[in-house]
């Protein structure tokens, strides 16, 4: 009777650690799996608990254990079934000096698990900020952004390769919030998350919250967006270029705008405003509409950027920040007073904005601007606003009342854009049929000086030719 060869045992199979914290990328549910390399019985029992031990003292922080470990012989780079080495895991609990060690001892410092998190991935995601120095002084580079996904299905369309990038002429844009890049042979506004911001939890998810609301809209005054990179570090946010800058700088060096120069603008802003207040089934609220975060196109037309700040809401209903908003430099003028009290807001905290911002326009100075940024919060509490301190012609037409309702104390008091849009298209058409009847009395003038000096000409010419003929 034959009798079958009888296979060698295998291995015991290489051991999970899953003691504390758990890789940046792990999901929460893993089958096991995995062997060893081929061992003998007794190699292999010694190997493994040595191994587990080597995984156990980098959880727990120990480092004199290791380095007796490593010292009998340990191998720094072991890896579990999930591709986790004693680096990983020392980084994830926050162990500098054992980080150091084993990085002295030849521990792989780029090393990737099975999802592919790195050892700095992970110390930025649980922010252990001594570790991550440590890791970044040995070379090691962050390659996994936090939007990163394992399925290439998953990649978003939008995805642009970063080598397609071009910054070797960039240079910053408006308030250094964009740089300027080149993308397949054309400029573009780049804004990075740079490496050391992907550690904040709250910058990452107001990228992600910027880029929900960038790839959904589409509008002649809003921004363009064009793509982003999202599965590799740094991530970045890329907006069409408009080289003629912002609002800000336009008005920092032309002052005070004509009256129907401003209200072209002012269409311009309130169009793409009211794009964005009736999107569906979301309505976005911009909430840091201000001169620096509107941008002028080629054509001389205005759109709006910048929506780092920018909120979703469903329709009709309000939000409320966690915590006052801070808004930098100049911008805390253009906040309406519901939002600096920290109450509950809708849309209408834009219209509040648009309004000092028209003001402006024709005044030619910053609201509030003999008042120091700190004085602003008072001036609101006060319901102080602006003074017109331009002549009455440049607020004709209704111009002055239509500032006034805007930045009504009472939200409810406020228009929307959509009737905004409407009121300034009449004034607009008033000017214009103003700047009409300017002209043409003018041309009649002239067509009837022209016309006198055609007929005295002829005249004297007449006379010529009969003073001619008497002669002969």
């Amino acid at each position: 009777m034959e009798t079958k060869p009888v296979a060698p045992a295998a291995g015991p199979p290489t051991p999970r650690f899953r003691l504390g914290r758990q890789s940046s990328l792990a999901p929460d549910h893993v089958e096991g799996g995995g062997a060893g390399a081929a061992e003998g019985p007794a190699e292999a029992e010694t190997n493994g608990v040595m191994r587990f031990q080597l995984m156990y003292l980098a959880h727990e922080g120990n480092a004199e254990g290791i380095r007796e470990l490593l010292d009998g012989g340990a191998d720094p780079n072991f890896r579990d079934s999930d591709g986790r080495t004693a680096l990983h895991i020392a980084a994830c609990e926050g162990h500098p000096d054992v980080v150091e060690l084993l990085l002295q001892r030849g521990a792989e410092a780029a090393v990737e698990d099975q999802w592919g998190s790195t050892p700095l991935a992970d110390a930025m995601h649980y922010q252990n900020h001594d570790v991550i120095k440590i890791l970044e002084k040995h070379g090691s580079k962050l390659k996994i952004a936090p939007m990163h996904v394992n399925n290439g299905r998953e990649v978003p369309e939008y995805e642009i390769d970063p080598n397609e990038l071009d910054f070797t002429n960039s240079s910053n844009i408006s308030k250094g919030t964009y740089r300027k890049a080149t993308w397949r042979g054309i400029p573009v506004a780049v804004k990075k998350l740079d490496d050391d911001l992907i550690m904040d939890e709250n910058k990452v998810q107001a990228f992600r919250d910027e880029l929900d609301v960038l790839q959904l809209i589409r509008h002649p005054n809003v921004v363009q967006f064009l793509g982003a990179v999202t599965q590799s570090s740094p991530m970045m946010i890329v907006m069409e270029f408009l080289r003629k800058g912002d609002l800000r700088t336009h008005l920092n060096k032309k002052g005070a705008l004509a009256p129907s120069y401003a209200v072209k603008f002012a269409l311009d802003i309130a169009r793409g405003m009211s794009y964005l207040h009736e999107h569906k089934p979301q309505a976005i609220i911009h909430r840091d509409l201000e001169p620096s975060n509107i941008l002028r196109d080629d054509t001389g037309h205005l759109k709006v950027a910048d929506f780092d700040l920018c909120k979703m809401l469903k329709w009709r209903r309000k939000v409320r920040e966690e915590k006052a908003v801070t808004s930098p430099g100049n911008a805390c003028r253009y906040v309406a007073p519901e939002v600096m009290r920290n109450e509950e807001y809708d849309t209408k905290v834009d219209v509040f904005s648009f309004a000092l911002i028209l003001q402006e326009m024709i005044e030619g100075c910053l609201p509030y601007h003999d008042k120091k940024n700190g004085e602003i919060e008072k001036a609101h509490i006060s319901k102080e606003r602006p003074p017109f301190r331009a002549p009455p012609k440049h607020y004709a037409h209704g111009l002055r009342e239509l500032i006034e309702q805007c930045w009504s104390e009472n939200p409810a008091n406020r228009p929307d854009f959509r009737v905004i849009i409407n009121r300034l298209s009449a004034i607009q058409n008033e000017i214009a049929q103003r700047n009409r009847w300017k002209v043409k009395p003018l041309k009649c003038f002239l067509s009837f000086e022209g016309m006198w000096k055609k007929d005295r000409n002829e005249g004297s010419t007449t006379r010529s030719s009969r003073s001619s003929r008497s002669n002969f």
